[in-house]
């Protein structure tokens, strides 16, 4: 092998590999640990504050869940856009799409059967009338 290989080849180290720069990956981590806290503290404090206005707080909880989630896949699943792995981000994009249906057609579901339902005054109505 030679010297151009051996050192493009270096990047390319398996996880786990002893030969992998341990320092960097480990301070990848603590960078994704430091910004994952700093937003789940941000959340909470959001949540329990009356400082925002109200019905905007369940919007911005959201923001916050998904750069979450943008977190976790950069730092902790080390998902890119490079080439090698194109297989793991369609994966993702199934996985959004998946759920995105999923919640989408609950909440479907769930404001239909809203719709629909008898009002609570004729029920009652029925009951006292047997």
């Amino acid at each position: 092998m030679s010297e151009e290989q051996e050192a493009a080849g270096q990047d390319d180290a398996a996880p786990g590999d002893p030969r992998g720069k341990t320092l960097r990956g480990l301070r990848n981590y603590l960078a994704g640990f430091a910004l994952a806290a700093l937003l789940t503290t941000i959340s909470f404090w959001a949540a329990q504050t009356g400082v925002f206005w109200q019905p905007g707080v369940a919007i911005g909880l959201a923001v916050l869940a998904v750069a979450q989630i943008g977190i976790h896949l950069v730092f902790f699943l080390h998902l890119t856009t490079g080439r090698e792995n194109i297989n793991n981000s369609l994966a993702v994009a199934f996985g959004v799409l998946i759920v995105t249906l999923f919640c989408g057609g609950s909440l479907w579901i769930m404001a239909n059967l809203n719709t629909n339902m008898a009002p609570m005054d004729s029920m009652t109505n029925l009951q006292m009338q047997r």
